[in-house]
Protein backbone atom coordinates (compact mmCIF):
# COMPACT_ATOMS: atom_id res chain seq x y z
CA UNK A 1 0.00 0.00 0.00
CA UNK A 2 2.38 2.55 0.64
CA UNK A 3 4.22 1.75 -2.76
CA UNK A 4 1.50 2.72 -4.46
CA UNK A 5 0.78 6.25 -2.26
CA UNK A 6 4.28 6.91 -3.41
CA UNK A 7 4.24 6.42 -6.82
CA UNK A 8 0.65 8.31 -6.77
CA UNK A 9 2.56 11.11 -5.13
CA UNK A 10 5.40 10.75 -7.51
CA UNK A 11 3.31 10.68 -10.60
CA UNK A 12 1.27 13.83 -8.91
CA UNK A 13 4.60 15.89 -8.40
CA UNK A 14 5.18 15.22 -12.71
CA UNK A 15 1.67 16.05 -13.57
CA UNK A 16 1.97 19.43 -11.30
CA UNK A 17 4.91 20.33 -13.01
CA UNK A 18 3.56 19.48 -16.35
CA UNK A 19 0.54 21.30 -15.70
CA UNK A 20 2.39 24.46 -14.51
CA UNK A 21 4.49 24.14 -18.08
CA UNK A 22 1.96 24.04 -20.10
CA UNK A 23 0.17 27.29 -18.32
CA UNK A 24 3.46 29.40 -18.76
CA UNK A 25 3.01 28.70 -22.51
CA UNK A 26 -0.46 29.41 -22.55
CA UNK A 27 0.48 32.30 -20.87
CA UNK A 28 3.26 33.33 -23.38
CA UNK A 29 0.65 32.55 -26.74
CA UNK A 30 -1.58 34.45 -25.28
CA UNK A 31 0.87 37.08 -25.10
CA UNK A 32 2.01 36.58 -28.52
CA UNK A 33 -1.38 36.50 -29.92
CA UNK A 34 -2.06 40.02 -28.48
CA UNK A 35 0.82 41.54 -29.78
CA UNK A 36 0.05 40.15 -33.47
CA UNK A 37 -2.99 41.71 -33.17
CA UNK A 38 -2.23 44.96 -31.86
CA UNK A 39 0.60 45.00 -35.13
CA UNK A 40 -2.28 43.44 -37.43
CA UNK A 41 -4.20 46.81 -35.87
CA UNK A 42 -1.20 49.04 -36.99
CA UNK A 43 -1.01 48.03 -40.18
CA UNK A 44 -4.68 48.23 -40.81
CA UNK A 45 -4.61 51.59 -39.71
CA UNK A 46 -1.56 52.55 -42.06
CA UNK A 47 -2.86 51.03 -44.97
CA UNK A 48 -6.28 52.83 -44.05
CA UNK A 49 -4.13 56.21 -43.88
CA UNK A 50 -2.69 56.02 -47.12
CA UNK A 51 -5.67 54.95 -49.12
CA UNK A 52 -6.91 58.43 -50.77
CA UNK A 53 -9.61 60.04 -48.78
CA UNK A 54 -11.55 61.14 -52.20
CA UNK A 55 -12.83 58.76 -54.67
CA UNK A 56 -10.95 59.46 -57.94
CA UNK A 57 -12.15 57.83 -61.04
CA UNK A 58 -9.71 55.98 -63.59
CA UNK A 59 -11.03 58.14 -66.67
CA UNK A 60 -9.52 61.39 -64.95
CA UNK A 61 -6.35 60.13 -64.66
CA UNK A 62 -4.14 60.70 -67.65
CA UNK A 63 -2.45 57.47 -69.30
CA UNK A 64 1.48 57.42 -68.61
CA UNK A 65 2.28 57.28 -72.80
CA UNK A 66 0.55 60.87 -73.25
Amino acid sequence: MDERITELEIKLGFTEELVEQLNLTVFRQQQQIEALQAAIGRLSQQVQDSQPKEFRSLRDEIPPHY
